[in-house]
């Protein structure tokens, strides 16, 4: 159960890099259709450099959200490793006790071939064999 709780938190992880990943590449975009609003040539068109400067504000406010957006994605990945980090410990801590158990079973497993009488014991080795 650990290890599929693991694996979740692991996937999680990924998937909000992956998130953080595309806002930040469409934040990027977004800036480049901006810049390339007005470069080039010279607007000689009163409507058209107004129409130009109104598209540049909406790109601006559209970035601002984006990089509000890439705020609580790297929050949620911080989040997220931080889960697959406990994940990571609980599993760890699972194999060890599972680990201690079986070492305690096959103690008390021993324990009681030793207390039996010498001919029981190579009668249940016979057994095992």
């Amino acid at each position: 159960m650990r290890d599929v709780q693991h694996t979740q938190a692991v996937g999680a992880l990924m998937q909000a890099r992956d998130e953080a990943n595309q806002i930040e590449d469409n934040a990027r975009r977004i800036a480049s259709v901006r810049e390339e609003l007005f470069s080039g040539e010279q607007v000689k068109n009163g409507a058209l450099l107004a129409s130009k400067r109104e598209l540049a504000g909406r790109l601006e406010r559209a970035g601002r959200q984006l990089d509000g957006a890439l705020y609580d994605a790297n929050r949620r990945i911080d989040q997220r490793d931080a889960e697959r980090i406990v994940a990571d410990r609980d599993r760890e801590i699972a194999e060890r006790l599972k680990d201690k158990a079986h070492a305690a079973r096959e103690a008390q497993r021993e324990a009681r071939l030793a207390a039996l009488p010498s001919y029981r014991r190579m009668q249940n080795k016979e057994n095992e064999q």
